[in-house]
């Protein structure tokens, strides 16, 4: 988001700490306001953000957004199209091969590409439809509208199912799945809540003291939520129980500072925040990921702890790693249950075939052979 007049929202690619190389401003309007990979290609979404709504000054920069970009590399972008009569985009999300898009301000729409430039209208669940998310092979969304600020499940063409609103909640903020189960971060009480099915919010607690909570992320088997007035970051324990990992924002003299977006990268959890504009991160533990999307098929993938380093390899090629320090040595004791196809996040949606454990770290070369058989 961006304040000055002849200033406009641009895209940022990150490169290692404290380093962030810019792809270029793919619109005139004051906010790149979502992201989404979707066949493979980065799309973006441009908004005029109405910066009242976070107590701040308004943008001198009044140019509206609502268009869709695909990124070429470099700083080039080519236009998809936009959504006629919005002027800013909260939601961008790939589902089932298609890429759909909602917008943030009144009139409410959700809207799904048919390519070149062209966006066919979805409807709405009789209220605006602006956080996206997918939960169990379902498309929902999130609303802002008051007692229509609950959940909605989108079911094709324009038909819609309304899954409820959350007691004493108006806008709904963000979707995770932690252990296959529906979590929904919420405004005005600060308060994540679980589904307990149709109409039905079981209450997961209050995060500290806060009003909203606005990024929901699963980070290395627990639950993390980004709050609004201070932009703190608390991490789920046990239902109704939030720890405080710290405060990200600290702008001076502001009504909100919001930890907004969440994204997991290099096995770290990524937050951004407003009005700040700092990107921060949090490493808890060792941590691997492939920050990329695994292509179709059968593919070999191979987790192993070797002294200090814990390397993650696909179709037998290393692709990550993580090393601890000497000095102190991670505690891997514990009595829980050695879980396969079944985790943090959900079920595993797929097939697994040739599932070995070993008792001692394989070399690059076994892992190699074995992803050929």
């Amino acid at each position: 988001y961006e304040s000055g007049k002849s200033k406009t929202g641009r895209v940022y690619r990150f490169e290692g700490p404290d380093r962030w190389i810019d792809c270029g401003a793919p619109d005139p309007s004051n906010s790149i306001s979502a992201m989404a990979v979707h066949k493979g290609q980065l799309y973006a979404a441009a908004s005029h953000y109405r910066a009242g709504g976070s107590s701040l000054d308004a943008s001198e920069n009044t140019t509206p957004g609502g268009r869709i970009y695909r990124y070429l590399g470099g700083k080039d972008w080519e236009l998809c199209g936009e959504l006629e009569g919005h002027e800013a985009i909260l939601g961008l999300i790939d589902f089932r091969g298609n890429l759909y898009a909602s917008s943030l301000y009144h009139p409410a729409g959700l809207y799904r590409y048919q390519g070149g430039t062209e966006w066919e209208n979805c409807g709405n669940p009789n209220s605006r439809c602006v956080v996206l998310g997918v939960w169990n092979g379902q498309l929902l969304s999130g609303g802002y509208d008051g007692d229509k600020g609950g959940v909605a499940r989108y079911n094709g063409g324009r038909d819609w199912t309304y899954l409820g609103t959350p007691p004493g909640v108006t806008q709904t903020y963000s979707f995770a799945s932690h252990f296959g189960e529906l979590f929904v971060g919420t405004w005005p009480e600060g308060k994540v809540f679980r589904y307990g099915g149709p109409e039905s919010w079981v209450d997961a607690g209050r995060l500290g003291d806060e009003k909203e909570v606005m990024g929901l992320m699963v980070y290395n088997g627990k639950l993390y939520g980004g709050t609004l007035p201070l932009a703190k970051v608390f991490r789920y324990e046990e239902e109704g129980s939030w720890t405080d990992t710290g405060q990200l924002d600290k702008t001076p003299d502001v009504k909100y500072r919001r930890a907004w977006t969440m994204a997991i990268h290099d096995g770290q959890l990524f937050c951004g925040t407003l009005p700040s504009g700092h990107v921060h991160s949090l490493e808890v533990g060792q941590c691997v990921t492939y920050d990329h999307a695994l292509p179709r098929g059968w593919r070999h993938v191979a987790a192993v702890r070797n002294g200090e380093k814990v390397l993650l390899y696909v179709d037998g090629k290393p692709v990550a790693e993580k090393r601890s320090s000497v000095d102190s040595p991670k505690d891997l004791s514990n009595d829980s249950r050695l879980r396969i196809g079944f985790g943090p996040q959900d079920f595993f949606k797929g097939a697994l075939r040739e599932v070995r454990v070993y008792s001692r770290p394989l070399s690059e070369s076994e892992i190699e052979s074995l992803s050929s058989l």
